[in-house]
């Protein structure tokens, strides 16, 4: 089946919402299109710590400071000056204003803004360790209320370019542009085309390219993916940030322990009872990410165990009940038999947050003509090398209103001609399925090379072993593919491996250690 929209948003977090709601106010016909059964099933629905927000006292030079010394030096100026000046008021004039979000207050009826590592100012808005969720199912609901379209369980497998798929040769001469998506429907295998000539990529991360994640399954960086073999420029790749404190539990996976716990007092320790942060920065507990994390995998390498522990109990000082203010992390743990009012958590370091991504500008224009790119797909140059706690939300909700404002001030028409010859999509002759279970032992091979040679501590060897892993990897799954009947599980597979390599290519590219990617010598 072949649809025609004037703008399709692939993926439905935060910044993707926030694009389609500012597109559908300026009256464009507008689908968000999500791989997930479920709506809310994104990286945006399990943050818990908060977004940074305006706050009296703080200031634009003291974020831009804030920001540059997590990023060492590597963040996009003009990007940093513009979320500085524009981002925070944005919380309160679109999330709390319009849409009708409210964060959590103290007891004095004052907004409660908490503190996470490298901030200098407690500036970080949050709803209890809800804040994700809070925010995503509100902005789905907003979305509906708007006229927002949503299109559940397709998959994208391929952007539609006219160099590479239209039947007109006059389009090799062109310029290179994104006409629109080819997508799976997951419940029947049917393949259909999308066409628009706005397409929106906000696919989010990577974090389920690595062994130990705090992102859900669906992030294996299909839009990165697409982007790159449609011929968009990926930057950054190198950079994978990973969180210190995921849950380590037998039967509780992919679960984030807030960096707001350290904010609020926590403390990491060895299984001694000794706190360990002190020997690696002067920042202790609050030091950026990438040194707490190195830390916590230096630790656990050291000692030959499994997990660090952080503890909140005893240490807690915040206003409200700490099985309140930690209400989602407090019923989660005890779930697992943990009470983290007598005890502490045990923690691994896990793959959080993408800093690389498709290059795009202030509006989430990329290299491609037509294609525009959101939230953690992207690389603004916003977070450099390193991302600051609870800048990426904001990033997302700022950029997605930019992309909206710049489509709808620029509109572009294709024409149905040139639609017209694009073909539908074509499965390859005699296409036979795959045992499933192949599948996922090629995921999980990519995911142990990365954990082990392109995580935390990298060294030029290992990175080369993983190039020559991945390369071989790929080999053999680009070849199934292509005689494969397409599947979720195999377009994921694809993108996984396409992804992974980019990122190692780019680490062996940088040979100089910066924020999160550490080279050891």
């Amino acid at each position: 089946m072949r649809h025609y929209y004037d703008a399709v948003v692939i993926g439905s977090g935060m910044a993707g919402l926030t694009c389609a709601i500012y597109l559908r106010k300026a009256g464009i016909n507008v689908l968000v299109m999500t791989k997930e059964a479920k709506i809310s099933e994104t990286n945006t629905y399990y943050a818990q710590g908060g977004i940074i927000a305006s706050k009296d006292g703080d200031s634009a030079a003291l974020l831009q400071n804030d920001l540059l010394r997590a990023g060492t030096g590597y963040n996009n100026l003009e990007a940093v000056d513009f979320f500085v000046k524009e981002g925070p008021r944005l919380v309160f004039d679109f999330l709390v204003d319009e849409v009708g979000i409210q964060f959590s207050k103290s007891e004095e009826g004052k907004i409660d803004y908490t503190e996470e590592a490298a901030h200098s100012k407690r500036r970080i808005v949050h709803y209890e360790d809800h804040t994700g969720d809070k925010i995503e199912d509100s902005l789905i609901d907003y979305a509906k209320k708007r006229g927002v379209e949503f299109l559940a369980d397709y998959t994208a497998i391929d952007l539609i370019t006219n160099n590479h798929h239209s039947r007109d040769p006059q389009e090799v001469y062109r310029e290179r542009e994104v006409m629109g998506v080819y997508a799976l429907n997951n419940l029947t295998g049917d393949i259909h085309t999308f066409f628009s000539e706005n397409i929106i990529l906000a696919t989010g991360g990577t974090g389920n390219l690595y062994y130990h994640t705090t992102n859900p399954v669906a992030a294996t960086g299909d839009g990165i993916s697409m982007a790159h073999r449609a011929g968009a420029d990926i930057i950054n790749a190198e950079f994978i940030q990973f969180h210190p404190t995921c849950l380590f539990h037998k039967d509780i996976k992919r679960f984030l322990i807030s960096e707001s716990l350290r904010g609020e007092g926590g403390r990491l320790k060895d299984h001694d009872g000794r706190e360990f942060m002190k020997d690696y920065s002067e920042m202790g507990d609050l030091a950026p990410r990438d040194v707490v994390s190195r830390a916590v995998y230096d630790m656990i390498c050291k000692t030959g165990k499994e997990y660090m522990l952080l503890d909140i109990a005893g240490y807690y000082k915040g206003s409200s009940p700490l099985e309140k203010r930690f209400s989602k992390i407090y019923s989660t743990c005890r779930g697992g038999g943990i009470d983290i009012t007598k005890e502490p958590i045990p923690i691994t370091p896990a793959a959080h947050y993408f800093c690389g991504g498709i290059k795009t500008d202030r509006t989430g224009k990329s290299s491609l003509k037509n294609l525009r790119a959101v939230g953690e797909v992207t690389c603004t140059g916003l977070h450099g090398a390193n991302r600051l706690a609870s800048a990426s939300l904001l990033e997302g909700l700022l950029w997605g209103k930019s992309a909206a404002e710049a489509i709808a001030g620029n509109r572009n028409v294709i024409s149905k001609k040139r639609y017209d010859n694009i073909p539908d999509w074509e499965n390859p002759p005699n296409a036979e399925a795959f045992d499933p279970l192949l599948i996922e032992q090629d995921m999980r091979a990519i995911q142990y090379t990365m954990w082990n040679y392109a995580g935390i501590i990298r060294t030029e060897r290992g990175l080369a072993r993983a190039e020559a892993d991945l390369d071989y990897y790929a080999h053999r799954i680009m070849k199934f593919y292509k005689s494969a009947i397409i599947n979720r599980q195999i377009i994921e597979l694809r993108n996984a491996v396409v992804s992974s390599q980019l990122i190692v290519a780019a680490a062996l590219r940088n040979s100089s250690p910066a924020g999160c990617h550490y080279i050891r010598k």
